[in-house]
């Protein structure tokens, strides 16, 4: 099946787990959607991950994590910059999300990173998402 938007399916079915309480989610792997899980973990949202290759793209298991209620570390996921619509932003105009709470994942020139780290390696790119 062919996915137009992968990132969107990739915060899809992160969101989707977290909604039916799942322990983890497997999703098809690339280097962004690798890259922006490293920064899911490094932000507290996941517990870890960890790729798995089956002969062809690989698989990326995401262990989500709850707290002992059971409510899910990510309470909001958002894809702003989609296929048909890009949304770049300066170093100067970065978004804060939930006046910082919150975290949004750019694609700099320099990699993928968060706002906060963007903003000190005074960078701007494109704006992924949004999580909080």
């Amino acid at each position: 099946m062919q996915i137009t938007d992968p990132i969107a399916d990739f915060l899809t079915r992160i969101r989707n787990a977290y909604c039916a309480k799942h322990d983890s989610v497997d999703v098809p792997a690339s280097k962004i959607k690798r890259e922006m899980s490293k920064i899911l973990v490094d932000e507290g949202y996941v517990r870890r991950f960890s790729f798995l290759a089956d002969g062809k793209q690989g698989i990326i298991k995401i262990i989500l994590k709850y707290n002992e209620m059971k409510v899910p570390a990510i309470t909001g996921l958002k894809r702003v910059s989609k296929p048909g619509f890009r949304v770049h932003s300066g170093v100067g105009s970065l978004p804060k999300v939930m006046k910082g709470l919150g975290v949004a994942i750019i694609s700099t020139p320099k990699g993928i990173m968060t706002d906060r780290h963007a903003r000190f390696e005074r960078v701007g790119g494109e704006v992924l998402a949004y999580v909080w």
